[in-house]
């Protein structure tokens, strides 16, 4: 079961990645399910951090949202299927990716995370995640090759944070892909999230 992060436009961008998700897993049983966030930028955040693009500041909701999916959306799945034994594969695209990868710390209930271009320049992320122990053994990580191409200082760390971070997550016995893709952070948003979403299912078969 893939738990997608998603926000209000992004139902069409669900569809397209069901539909090539279909192409490439025939022989996999899965299915998507569409977790709506509100305002990502107090939503997915785990700690308050200045505004890095635009006015816009970042909160401290991402217990909040975790909570959530923890209390509330996993069981409600768990009722409908009648079943307790499923999968959780937490996926999220730049902060929901981050996001993503920061759940993976606090509980051990996703079996895998796809962190598609997420947003590891965060302020203190990649600290946070040198100095604590994810719980997640199936990390994919991707980005964009011109993503670390900006003049934002604080955004173009986001090629060396990325490559930091697979390497610490190598050597910790994670089993991690990074995956570069041409274009930068917009581009091919919904093929980026198949591929990550595949490598995971393959990897849980091997």
């Amino acid at each position: 079961m893939f738990l997608q992060l998603i926000d209000e436009h992004d139902l069409d961008f669900v569809k397209r990645v069901e539909v090539s998700l279909t192409e490439l897993t025939d022989d996999v049983d899965w299915c998507i399910a569409a977790v709506p966030v509100g305002d990502w930028n107090r939503e997915l955040t785990p700690w308050p951090a200045a505004p890095v693009f635009g006015k816009r500041a970042f909160g401290d909701g991402a217990q909040n949202t975790l909570d959530c999916l923890i209390s509330e959306i996993i069981p409600s799945i768990e009722n409908k299927y009648l079943s307790s034994k499923r999968r959780y594969i937490l996926c999220g695209y730049s902060l929901a990716g981050l996001f993503s990868l920061w759940a993976a710390y606090q509980t051990d209930i996703f079996s895998g995370i796809v962190a598609a271009s997420p947003s590891v320049w965060y302020p203190n992320w990649i600290q946070y995640a040198a100095t604590h122990e994810i719980r997640s053994k199936t990390i994919y990580l991707s980005l964009g090759d011109r993503e670390e191409r900006t003049r934002n200082p604080i955004m173009s760390t986001v090629g060396q944070d990325i490559r930091e971070l697979h390497q610490m997550y190598k050597e910790r016995g994670i089993l991690c892909q990074l995956d570069w893709n041409p274009g930068n952070h917009f581009e091919n948003t919904d093929q980026r999230m198949t591929r990550g979403m595949a490598w995971v299912l393959n990897a849980a078969k091997g």
